[in-house]
């Protein structure tokens, strides 16, 4: 019971407008030292790798976006799902503020994968490698579910039909990730998450997980900012909104 109160609580609009605003200077300055930290660990104390040379340093950038772009579709059809079924407008309003977010991910994740491949593959994209078309795919994924959303006036209608659209495209998720395991891939096998442990030196390791880490606070921070507009637009008219707006006694 104290679980579920806890979850109603949150899902009230004012009291998450509030809490937002703690947590989001926490998560932004966290990510910010995490990056800072990786940056400077990864492109100038970790060595050259012995195949790749310096080249592969532009892991730092493109790992974190592909993972980030994953993980925004997954908070973005998990917050439209629980919209649907539970009828909770606040989720809504998260997967509507992720949507961007993991659509500017996405396309940094193809960027720099297309610029790391170059020198690598000889080529700077490869329609037959199974991930970069699947991760190709989630970016229009993203796009057609912004368009949807866009395209209908009724917020509660959108939210709907966008939901659904966002629950289906979430199928792409595991085909992204398992598609160097399920198909013939250019892209290398795990190497942060196996059963031996990553394989990748250490002083590799720990600026690139500082990256992952440091780009999901920034993400997260990015995202609790975005829910924050998006519920005032969707509360304009409630009376909260307008004592926050126009506080007792402002005769403005």
């Amino acid at each position: 019971m104290a679980i579920w109160n806890f979850l109603h609580k949150m899902a009230s609009p004012p009291h998450f407008y509030g809490l937002a605003a703690k947590i989001i200077p926490w998560f932004a300055v966290t990510g910010i030292a995490l990056f800072v930290y990786g940056a400077i660990g990864g492109l100038f104390y970790a060595p050259p790798d012995y195949q790749q040379g310096d080249a592969f340093r532009i892991i730092y950038v493109h790992v974190p976006a592909a993972y980030l772009s994953m993980l925004a579709y997954v908070v973005m059809a998990i917050a439209a799902g629980i919209g649907l079924i539970w009828r909770i407008k606040l989720s809504h309003a998260v997967a509507a503020s992720a949507a961007p977010l993991g659509a500017w991910f996405t396309f940094l994740a193809l960027v720099t994968g297309s610029i790391w491949g170059r020198p690598m593959w000889g080529t700077w994209w490869e329609w037959g490698d199974p991930r970069l078309t699947s991760e190709l795919i989630m970016l229009f994924l993203y796009f057609g579910y912004m368009a949807l959303r866009a395209a209908i006036d009724d917020t509660a209608k959108a939210d709907k039909a966008s939901a659904i659209l966002a629950m289906v495209g979430a199928v792409n998720i595991p085909i992204i990730h398992f598609s160097v395991e399920w198909w013939s891939s250019l892209h290398q096998g795990a190497t942060l998450v196996r059963a031996d442990g990553p394989a990748i030196e250490t002083t590799m390791l720990y600026p690139l997980l500082a990256m992952i880490f440091g780009f999901s606070f920034l993400f997260g921070a990015l995202l609790l900012q975005r829910v924050r507009a998006e519920v005032l637009f969707r509360e304009r008219r409630s009376r909260w909104v307008h004592d926050l707006v126009m506080p007792a006694g402002d005769t403005q």
